[in-house]
């Protein structure tokens, strides 16, 4: 007698691979720790500084060298996926993100925790560019448009939880951890997604893989070092010479990148970033609009964090929870966009920039009349405005930037896409950031917010402008 096991991996007649459910699940837990760990650390850097006694120039690289280790190290790690299997990249991207959270969570100083911040950045970078990739690889038709809506639903939410999730663990103080205990939260989860990668997630890779692009990875590398490293780096050590020489090297790097890959493109040959990828005007037009989108994101939280807590007296708690209407607003609007979008097509993407721009407003006005008394009660309308519009724009963003990618292509699109959205999300702390922090000392806090806000809202009209050049639906 024999006895009849099923699999949960569903497979189709020409068994091509088929994302299930609870394999969708899983990609999406994944796709959530990188982006919370962006923003985790923001409202626990006062007590990592106090705690370890490090200066505001190496507190910055906890967050600088997660971010440039990831944006540098993704489209490699999406080119991986397409060369040996995404799930096998999955897996070991995954349990390497546990095992350099651990060693966050251990680090007993603070050169040691910049160190495995790095390592826990590349080991993301190996991890995310999977998820796009198997989405695009093993769903079709409607099934993807919902799991494309549910990616982007579960970027935007991460990025506020993330900061949410901080304040109250950091409060917590779990058996003595501390602030360590936002690294170590990771070590469950991921053990939890293992389990379930393994039985869920299907294999799938790119039916014709070419061999890693080294010169186009180099370069790249250089390009994003050259950007990132001194505009994070560079307020903090009073902008030395070499963060000048850096920003400068950094269109020449950036040219030498686009003419290494044109002609490897134009020889036959899979660049690490091809030139053609970028003929497909969804693409195009999506990632313009991702940059303006993330800079400005990414910018407000780190912002807002510190403005809260140095500028108002807010705990981790009140300065994350100040926070928590956007998160449920960007929840359930972003469960409507599915059907917005097929309904008034991408139209609902400016739409959603005008909200934003709206609750951007409230939100300065709100600073400028209730300042230092600024929390929760004060900021709720405009951060649930703001958190509508954003709903409105980033899921359905990344949905149409990955479109029209075919799915032998669907590693390198998510690799170039989410190096887009990582790198904006760098530069948004970076810039906005700085401009913040120089204008404190000499416009006082409550101006120097409502200055920063103002750049921002300038950088939603943009993405609002840009928004009227897409494609009018979404295939």
């Amino acid at each position: 007698m024999t006895e009849t096991v099923t699999t949960p991996v569903v497979r189709t007649r020409a068994s091509s691979p088929v994302l299930s459910g609870p394999g969708l699940f899983t990609v999406l837990l994944a796709a959530a720790l990188p982006l919370v760990d962006f923003f985790i650390v923001n409202v626990a850097l006062p007590t990592i500084g106090a705690d370890l006694g490090s200066g505001e120039a190496v507190l910055e690289l906890v967050v600088a060298g997660y971010g440039v280790a990831y944006a540098v190290l993704l489209v490699l790690g999406g080119r991986l996926g397409d060369l040996f299997g995404r799930r096998r990249l999955f897996l070991g991207g995954m349990a390497a993100f546990g095992l350099t959270s651990l060693a966050c969570g251990l680090a007993p100083g603070a050169w040691s925790l910049v160190a495995a911040r790095v390592a826990q950045g590349a080991s993301a970078a190996a991890m995310l560019p999977q998820v796009l990739a198997t989405i695009q690889a093993a769903t079709s038709g409607g099934r993807r448009a919902r799991a494309m809506s549910l990616y982007g639903a579960t970027a935007g939410l991460s990025m506020v939880a993330g900061q949410i999730l901080g304040g109250v663990l950091v409060a917590a103080d779990i058996a003595g951890s501390g602030w360590r205990a936002i690294f170590l939260v990771n070590v469950p989860v991921v053990l939890l997604g293992l389990v379930l990668a393994v039985r869920y997630v299907p294999e799938t890779r790119s039916q014709h893989p070419e061999p890693v692009d080294g010169p186009g990875t180099v370069l790249l590398a250089v390009s994003l070092l050259t950007l990132l490293a001194p505009l994070t780096e560079g307020r903090a050590t009073g902008w030395p010479l070499w963060t000048w020489l850096s920003l400068a090297a950094f269109p020449l790097a950036t040219a030498a990148f686009y003419a290494v890959e044109r002609r490897a493109d134009r020889q036959g040959r899979t660049p690490l970033v091809p030139p053609s990828l970028f003929a497909l005007a969804s693409l195009r037009r999506g990632l313009v609009l991702i940059l303006p989108f993330s800079i400005g994101f990414s910018g407000f939280m780190f912002v807002i964090a510190l403005a809260l807590q140095r500028g108002a007296g807010l705990g981790p708690v009140p300065a994350g929870l100040a926070l928590a209407p956007m998160a449920v607003a960007f929840l359930f609007v972003s469960l409507a966009g599915p059907r917005l979008i097929a309904r008034y097509g991408t139209r609902v993407v400016t739409a959603g920039s005008v909200l934003q721009g709206v609750g951007v407003l409230l939100i300065v006005l709100a600073a400028w009349r209730d300042w230092p008394h600024l929390g929760f009660g004060s900021l709720w309308p405009g951060v649930t405005v703001a958190g509508a519009g954003q709903a409105l724009q980033l899921p359905n963003l990344m949905r149409i930037v990955m479109s029209e990618v075919p799915p032998a292509r669907a590693g390198v699109g998510s690799g170039v896409m989410v190096t887009t959205q990582q790198s904006a999300l760098a530069l948004g702390v970076a810039t906005l950031g700085t401009l913040f922090l120089t204008l404190v000392p000499h416009q006082g806090m409550r101006n120097a917010l409502v200055i920063t806000l103002l750049v921002q809202l300038a950088g939603v009209v943009l993405t609002g402008l840009l928004s009227l050049r897409l494609p009018r639906t979404v295939g």
